[in-house]
Protein backbone atom coordinates (compact mmCIF):
# COMPACT_ATOMS: atom_id res chain seq x y z
CA UNK A 1 0.00 0.00 0.00
CA UNK A 2 3.04 2.58 0.68
CA UNK A 3 4.34 1.97 -2.81
CA UNK A 4 0.70 2.15 -4.50
CA UNK A 5 0.36 5.45 -2.71
CA UNK A 6 3.89 6.84 -3.11
CA UNK A 7 2.74 6.52 -6.74
CA UNK A 8 -0.15 7.84 -6.32
CA UNK A 9 1.19 11.37 -5.31
CA UNK A 10 4.18 10.46 -7.63
CA UNK A 11 1.77 10.83 -10.77
CA UNK A 12 -0.34 14.10 -8.92
CA UNK A 13 2.96 16.13 -8.32
CA UNK A 14 5.19 15.63 -11.50
CA UNK A 15 4.58 18.39 -14.01
CA UNK A 16 2.25 17.99 -17.34
CA UNK A 17 4.41 20.39 -19.22
CA UNK A 18 7.37 18.14 -18.93
CA UNK A 19 5.55 14.77 -20.44
CA UNK A 20 3.88 17.13 -23.34
CA UNK A 21 7.59 18.76 -24.31
CA UNK A 22 8.93 14.96 -24.11
CA UNK A 23 6.07 13.78 -26.32
CA UNK A 24 6.91 16.83 -28.51
CA UNK A 25 10.86 15.66 -29.00
CA UNK A 26 9.59 11.93 -29.80
CA UNK A 27 7.47 13.41 -32.82
CA UNK A 28 9.93 15.87 -33.89
CA UNK A 29 12.76 12.91 -33.60
CA UNK A 30 11.50 9.88 -35.66
CA UNK A 31 7.83 9.92 -33.86
CA UNK A 32 6.10 11.10 -36.98
CA UNK A 33 7.24 7.83 -38.94
CA UNK A 34 7.04 5.25 -35.91
CA UNK A 35 4.18 2.69 -35.47
CA UNK A 36 5.19 0.59 -32.76
CA UNK A 37 6.79 2.68 -29.84
CA UNK A 38 8.36 1.06 -26.03
CA UNK A 39 8.24 3.38 -23.54
CA UNK A 40 11.33 2.27 -21.62
CA UNK A 41 10.53 3.28 -17.34
CA UNK A 42 7.13 4.46 -18.99
CA UNK A 43 5.80 4.69 -15.45
CA UNK A 44 2.26 5.80 -15.12
CA UNK A 45 1.82 6.14 -19.06
CA UNK A 46 1.18 10.24 -19.15
CA UNK A 47 3.86 10.15 -21.97
CA UNK A 48 2.54 7.14 -23.15
CA UNK A 49 -0.70 7.95 -23.65
CA UNK A 50 0.23 11.13 -25.38
CA UNK A 51 1.78 9.09 -28.00
CA UNK A 52 -1.17 6.45 -28.26
CA UNK A 53 -3.63 9.63 -29.08
CA UNK A 54 -1.16 10.65 -31.81
CA UNK A 55 -2.21 7.32 -33.35
CA UNK A 56 0.63 5.11 -32.14
CA UNK A 57 0.64 1.92 -31.01
CA UNK A 58 2.74 2.42 -27.84
CA UNK A 59 3.80 -0.46 -25.02
CA UNK A 60 4.91 0.74 -21.33
CA UNK A 61 7.75 -0.93 -19.80
CA UNK A 62 8.21 -0.16 -16.00
CA UNK A 63 9.50 -2.30 -13.41
CA UNK A 64 6.81 -0.89 -10.94
CA UNK A 65 2.98 -2.22 -10.66
CA UNK A 66 2.10 0.44 -8.79
CA UNK A 67 3.18 2.85 -11.84
CA UNK A 68 1.64 0.07 -14.53
CA UNK A 69 -1.70 0.13 -12.52
CA UNK A 70 -1.72 4.17 -12.83
CA UNK A 71 -0.64 3.83 -16.49
CA UNK A 72 -3.84 1.53 -17.19
CA UNK A 73 -6.35 4.36 -15.42
CA UNK A 74 -4.64 6.96 -17.26
CA UNK A 75 -5.42 5.03 -20.93
CA UNK A 76 -9.11 4.19 -19.98
CA UNK A 77 -9.70 7.40 -18.80
CA UNK A 78 -8.13 9.01 -22.68
CA UNK A 79 -9.58 5.93 -23.99
CA UNK A 80 -6.71 4.89 -26.06
CA UNK A 81 -5.31 1.24 -26.08
CA UNK A 82 -1.83 0.75 -24.35
CA UNK A 83 0.07 -2.63 -23.55
CA UNK A 84 1.49 -2.47 -20.33
CA UNK A 85 4.72 -4.57 -19.49
CA UNK A 86 6.24 -5.29 -15.75
CA UNK A 87 9.57 -5.37 -16.75
CA UNK A 88 13.61 -4.37 -16.09
CA UNK A 89 14.95 -2.31 -18.70
CA UNK A 90 18.42 -4.57 -18.91
CA UNK A 91 16.38 -7.60 -20.05
CA UNK A 92 13.45 -7.47 -22.47
CA UNK A 93 14.04 -10.79 -24.08
CA UNK A 94 10.50 -11.34 -23.70
CA UNK A 95 9.12 -8.05 -25.68
CA UNK A 96 9.17 -7.82 -29.89
CA UNK A 97 10.72 -5.50 -31.91
CA UNK A 98 9.82 -2.10 -32.37
CA UNK A 99 10.49 1.37 -34.83
CA UNK A 100 11.06 3.44 -32.03
CA UNK A 101 12.25 3.04 -28.04
CA UNK A 102 11.68 5.82 -25.84
CA UNK A 103 13.57 6.32 -22.35
CA UNK A 104 13.08 9.92 -20.65
CA UNK A 105 12.68 11.45 -17.00
CA UNK A 106 17.03 10.60 -16.48
CA UNK A 107 15.77 6.86 -16.34
CA UNK A 108 18.92 5.21 -17.44
CA UNK A 109 20.77 7.43 -14.76
CA UNK A 110 18.96 5.36 -11.72
CA UNK A 111 20.51 2.16 -12.90
CA UNK A 112 23.58 1.24 -10.87
CA UNK A 113 26.50 1.61 -13.47
CA UNK A 114 27.65 2.20 -16.66
CA UNK A 115 27.74 -1.45 -17.30
CA UNK A 116 24.16 -1.51 -16.37
CA UNK A 117 23.08 1.23 -18.60
CA UNK A 118 25.60 -0.47 -21.61
CA UNK A 119 23.56 -3.21 -21.20
CA UNK A 120 20.54 -1.71 -21.40
CA UNK A 121 21.69 -0.35 -24.72
CA UNK A 122 22.54 -3.65 -26.02
CA UNK A 123 19.00 -4.61 -25.23
CA UNK A 124 17.26 -1.90 -26.89
CA UNK A 125 19.26 -1.87 -30.28
CA UNK A 126 18.37 -5.30 -30.28
CA UNK A 127 14.60 -4.93 -30.24
CA UNK A 128 14.80 -2.25 -32.41
CA UNK A 129 14.28 -2.71 -36.40
CA UNK A 130 16.78 -1.84 -38.69
CA UNK A 131 16.64 2.04 -39.37
CA UNK A 132 14.37 2.40 -35.90
CA UNK A 133 15.29 5.19 -33.21
CA UNK A 134 16.54 5.60 -29.79
CA UNK A 135 15.47 8.69 -27.99
CA UNK A 136 16.63 9.44 -24.28
CA UNK A 137 17.57 12.08 -22.03
CA UNK A 138 20.60 11.56 -18.89
CA UNK A 139 21.30 14.14 -16.30
CA UNK A 140 24.72 15.45 -17.08
CA UNK A 141 27.84 15.81 -14.56
CA UNK A 142 27.11 19.45 -13.99
CA UNK A 143 23.46 18.46 -12.74
CA UNK A 144 24.25 15.71 -10.26
CA UNK A 145 27.58 17.97 -9.24
CA UNK A 146 26.24 21.27 -8.91
CA UNK A 147 23.05 21.61 -9.58
CA UNK A 148 22.05 19.21 -6.83
CA UNK A 149 24.20 19.10 -4.41
CA UNK A 150 21.93 21.53 -1.79
CA UNK A 151 19.10 21.15 -3.05
CA UNK A 152 15.84 21.86 -1.81
CA UNK A 153 12.06 21.74 -2.65
CA UNK A 154 9.12 21.84 -1.12
CA UNK A 155 5.26 21.65 -1.59
CA UNK A 156 2.17 21.93 -0.07
CA UNK A 157 -1.35 22.25 -2.09
CA UNK A 158 -3.70 24.92 -1.05
CA UNK A 159 -6.16 22.56 0.65
CA UNK A 160 -3.24 21.39 3.05
CA UNK A 161 -3.95 18.07 2.05
CA UNK A 162 -0.56 16.87 0.88
CA UNK A 163 2.69 18.24 1.28
CA UNK A 164 5.83 17.08 -0.39
CA UNK A 165 9.76 17.68 0.67
CA UNK A 166 12.79 17.11 -1.67
CA UNK A 167 15.99 17.15 -0.53
CA UNK A 168 19.47 16.49 -2.96
CA UNK A 169 22.91 15.86 -2.21
CA UNK A 170 26.36 14.55 -2.97
CA UNK A 171 26.45 10.90 -2.83
CA UNK A 172 30.25 10.64 -1.96
CA UNK A 173 31.05 6.86 -2.43
CA UNK A 174 30.17 7.38 -6.80
CA UNK A 175 31.71 9.60 -8.68
CA UNK A 176 28.65 12.30 -10.59
CA UNK A 177 26.47 10.35 -8.02
CA UNK A 178 23.54 12.21 -6.07
CA UNK A 179 21.23 11.16 -3.69
CA UNK A 180 17.69 12.13 -3.30
CA UNK A 181 15.26 12.00 -0.17
CA UNK A 182 11.64 12.28 -0.75
CA UNK A 183 9.28 13.00 1.36
CA UNK A 184 5.13 12.71 1.14
CA UNK A 185 3.18 13.66 3.76
CA UNK A 186 -0.91 12.86 3.26
CA UNK A 187 -3.34 14.28 5.62
CA UNK A 188 -5.87 11.14 6.81
CA UNK A 189 -9.50 11.33 7.63
CA UNK A 190 -8.36 11.99 11.43
CA UNK A 191 -6.30 14.89 10.64
CA UNK A 192 -2.97 13.08 11.30
CA UNK A 193 -0.45 13.19 8.55
CA UNK A 194 0.50 9.51 6.81
CA UNK A 195 4.43 10.21 6.11
CA UNK A 196 5.88 8.24 3.01
CA UNK A 197 9.24 8.53 2.38
CA UNK A 198 11.96 7.46 -0.51
CA UNK A 199 15.67 7.40 -1.16
CA UNK A 200 16.38 7.22 -4.53
CA UNK A 201 19.58 7.28 -5.72
CA UNK A 202 21.27 8.60 -9.49
CA UNK A 203 24.55 9.10 -11.27
CA UNK A 204 25.77 10.89 -14.54
CA UNK A 205 28.43 9.89 -16.92
CA UNK A 206 30.94 12.06 -18.94
CA UNK A 207 29.26 13.23 -22.44
CA UNK A 208 32.17 10.72 -23.91
CA UNK A 209 31.51 7.39 -21.82
CA UNK A 210 27.64 7.51 -23.10
CA UNK A 211 28.20 7.71 -26.61
CA UNK A 212 31.26 4.87 -26.47
CA UNK A 213 28.76 2.92 -24.66
CA UNK A 214 26.20 3.40 -27.38
CA UNK A 215 28.52 3.28 -30.57
CA UNK A 216 29.96 -0.64 -28.74
CA UNK A 217 26.46 -1.49 -28.65
CA UNK A 218 25.70 -0.43 -32.58
CA UNK A 219 24.04 2.66 -32.48
CA UNK A 220 24.56 5.20 -35.08
CA UNK A 221 24.09 8.52 -35.98
CA UNK A 222 24.19 9.74 -32.46
CA UNK A 223 22.63 13.19 -32.23
CA UNK A 224 23.21 15.25 -28.24
CA UNK A 225 20.85 17.96 -27.88
CA UNK A 226 19.72 20.17 -24.87
CA UNK A 227 16.57 21.77 -24.26
CA UNK A 228 14.54 19.22 -25.34
CA UNK A 229 16.31 19.42 -28.38
CA UNK A 230 15.82 22.75 -28.93
CA UNK A 231 19.72 24.05 -28.16
CA UNK A 232 23.06 22.47 -28.38
CA UNK A 233 25.06 21.31 -25.45
CA UNK A 234 27.49 23.73 -23.61
CA UNK A 235 29.16 23.15 -19.94
CA UNK A 236 26.06 24.48 -17.83
CA UNK A 237 23.53 21.88 -19.71
CA UNK A 238 21.79 20.07 -17.16
CA UNK A 239 20.25 17.59 -19.65
CA UNK A 240 21.00 15.67 -22.53
CA UNK A 241 18.39 14.51 -25.15
CA UNK A 242 20.13 11.88 -27.20
CA UNK A 243 18.77 10.38 -30.44
CA UNK A 244 20.24 7.52 -32.01
CA UNK A 245 19.74 4.96 -34.44
CA UNK A 246 19.75 1.57 -35.09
Amino acid sequence: MIYHTFAQLYDQLFDDELYQKWANYTMINGGQDAQQVLDLAGGTGRLAVLLAKQGRAVTVADFSADMLSLASQHAAAASVPLTLVEADMRDLTALPQYDLVTCFADSLCYLGDIDDVETTFRQVFAHLQVGGRFLFDMITPYQTDVVYPGYMYNYEDDDHQRAFLWRSYQDDDVEHGVIHDLAFFNRLADGQYERIGETHFERSYPLATITAALQRSGFSDVVVRADFGAAAPDEQTTRWFFSCRR
